[in-house]
């Protein structure tokens, strides 16, 4: 059993790193080019609400700050069971079930629905509230009074496997099926913010939703602006696997093992948005639409040769068909010779093959918001220019179906030194190239080859305003493509000792380091610049004493530069993002063989992520997010109970 419940952060509660207006702390200000209030198209000209407040008013545009909407820890249940047995049928065949069950509820917050020109919304002259006192059109404005938008989110898992293994003539054998399926629900309702235009055209056109001046309008004219959502997922798998491995011949003294088997595997996936979005009518948010299938056979075997008992290879190789990427055929090939009783050399080298996900492949249009400036339009910095604000542009992703398969070489060489029984020590140096590796497309670069014209059928901007040649800038058209290549090497040190400390126990100390030389993608190195720190770090000591344990941990992320656009990485020099160390401290106590209790802190000196300006997409609250987080220390308990 398996239960697991914590409640929500708010980027309200998060200070500095929950709000989109870093300026102040040294980063860049990505308040929303969607304000509240916001901006209107008033006789050809892009022209500011008259109320917007001084401190949200940048030339013609009201800016908004987001941030606060959103959850920094969402909300999240996940209950769970797993049940696994096996029946002796005779003394050489068993038969095993494993079951798997999971329920997990969440949810899903952003900010206020934003509105732009594409939504077409106009507001007639006649309206008792239009200032302006002639037909106009929203420009970009935010429905803040409808409150934030929030998905509910539902999901069950469930996945079996029914097998029969058991031992003939010396050799051991395994068959199975397997049967896995997901389905997904999100829901919204008319009291989560989310707000049909076709609706908000209605009401406006009736005089009463005033879309002025930042007024809250009354919960009546909400309600009819409204509307409900549900979103569904699902995902099925099948597979069939069938192995067997023993000793096949002798080779001088040494006996030659083979392990061999086949597989089978089809499986589909589709994720269906409400029939609303697909119809253009609700504004600004992330809609995923997805529909793949495929099934997929190999086969493989796998040979154990000791050549004597200082020296043994093992020869690999395996092939898979795929259903929509055709065959392929990937050899591995391993070393491990031991000179010396307490010292082994070990080496590899493989070839491996990755068809694209169902996913890369079978992406409907899906949204993301993006965070830069246009410059086309705005060639240098000008409060005058409306396009000169950083705004949040809409990129419309979708799959890529004639993506090709990754292909990649692995090596690696390395020693282990047991240098006592209690002391030992690992290096590795590895090798990874991938070609044709799948990666989305970097934005900047489809914004430079395609933004600068008007007809672009990849960068759609809206009709041109009076004196101007470049229209706004309405939706990115963007996909997975694959690079040219990546490579990646490093190195990877490792140490162990124990020390008995008679009768107060035993402890044990861990330390384990990774250095990456080169990080290159599409002839980029990456190593060392945003996202890619070189050196990372984990030290341990884990003292033993009878029942009770006590477990220490520092981890250490280092440097790396901000971020910089792929085509200025090699030839510019950003500020550096400071290196990061966390203390993690764990007790725990084995009430009995079955039970054991544990108390930890993570964090536990309560330090910041060090602070990043982002790149305008993932990363617009201070800090780079998929090196460090915002959660600070905390204190968690744990009961585990094996039956």
């Amino acid at each position: 059993m398996d239960y697991f419940k914590n409640t929500s952060i708010t980027g309200a509660e998060m200070g500095r790193f929950g709000t989109a207006n870093q300026a102040p702390y040294g980063g860049d200000d990505n308040r929303s080019s969607r304000g509240f209030p916001g901006n209107f198209i008033v006789n050809g000209v892009t022209t500011i609400d008259p109320d917007c407040p001084a401190d949200r008013a940048f030339g013609q545009t009201c800016v908004f700050d987001y941030g606060p909407f959103g959850y920094a820890n969402p909300p999240a249940e996940r209950i769970g069971a797993m049940l696994q047995a096996s029946q002796n049928f005779s003394a050489d065949v068993q038969g095993y079930i494993e079951l798997a069950v999971q329920h997990n509820t969440s949810k899903a917050a952003g900010a206020p629905t934003p509105l732009d020109g594409d939504a077409g919304l106009t507001v007639p002259g006649s309206h008792p509230n239009n200032p302006f006192g002639v037909d106009i059109g929203i420009n970009h404005l935010r429905t803040v009074d409808a409150g934030p938008r929030v998905w509910d989110i539902e999901s069950d898992t469930l996945r079996m496997v029914v097998g029969l293994r058991g031992t003939v003539n010396n050799w051991d054998w395994d068959v199975s099926a397997q049967k896995g399926r997901s389905e997904a629900m999100q829901t919204g309702s008319k009291q989560q913010g989310w707000v049909r235009t076709d609706f908000l055209q209605e009401q406006i056109n009736l005089g009463n939703y005033n879309p002025f001046g930042g007024v809250y309008n009354s919960p009546e004219v909400i309600d009819a602006i409204t509307t409900s959502l549900v979103r569904r997922g699902e995902s099925h798998i099948t597979a069939y696997d069938a192995s067997i491995s023993g000793e096949a011949f002798a080779l001088g003294d040494q006996m030659v093992s083979v392990a061999a088997g086949v597989e089978y595997r089809e499986e589909d996936a589709f994720d269906q948005p409400d029939d609303q979005f697909q119809r253009g009518l609700i504004f600004g948010t992330e809609s995923v639409s997805a529909q793949a299938a495929r099934d997929q056979y190999a086969a493989y075997v796998e040979l154990l040769i000791p050549v004597s008992d200082e020296l043994e290879f093992t020869v690999a190789g395996r092939y898979d068909d795929y259903s929509d990427f055709g065959s392929t055929t990937n050899p591995q090939l391993t070393m491990k010779w031991r000179p010396l009783d307490n010292f082994t050399v070990r080496a590899s080298f493989g070839q491996g093959f990755r068809a694209p996900s169902l996913a890369q492949i079978g992406l409907g249009p899906s949204q993301e918001s993006v965070f830069f400036t246009d410059t086309y339009r705005c060639p240098t910095p000008d409060e005058a220019n409306p396009a000169c604000a950083s705004t949040d542009y809409t990129i419309v992703f979708v799959g890529t179906e004639g993506l090709q398969p990754e292909e990649s070489e692995t090596f690696n060489v390395g020693a282990v030194w047991q240098i006592t029984e209690d002391f030992d020590i690992t290096a590795d140096i590895w090798s990874i190239t991938q070609d044709n590796k799948i990666d989305k497309n970097d934005y900047e670069n489809v914004y430079d080859a395609e933004c600068n014209n008007q007809n672009s059928a990849i960068c759609v901007r809206l009709a041109p305003l009076p004196g101007q040649t470049l229209g706004e800038l309405s939706r990115l058209f963007n996909s997975y493509i694959n690079i040219s290549s990546q490579e990646a090497t490093g190195l990877d040190l490792s140490t162990s000792y124990r020390l008995t400390l008679q009768d107060m126990g035993m402890v044990r100390f861990n330390l384990d380091w990774s250095y990456i030389s080169k990080f290159e993608k599409n002839g980029i190195d990456y190593a060392g610049e945003y996202n890619y720190p070189q050196h990372r770090w984990l030290a341990s000591a884990d003292w033993t004493y009878g029942n009770w344990g006590v477990l220490t941990s520092l981890s250490y992320v280092g440097e790396f530069e901000d971020y910089a656009s792929p085509s200025d990485v090699e030839s510019t020099t950003t500020r550096s993002v400071d290196a990061q160390m966390l203390l993690d401290i764990q007790a725990r106590y084995n009430v009995s063989e079955k039970m054991q209790l544990v108390l930890g802190m993570n964090n536990a000196l309560d330090e910041d992520p060090p602070f990043a300006i982002g790149d305008g997409d993932a990363d617009l609250y201070g800090y780079a997010s998929k090196v460090h987080n915002t959660r600070g220390q905390y204190i968690y308990g744990k009961v585990t109970y094996r039956f």
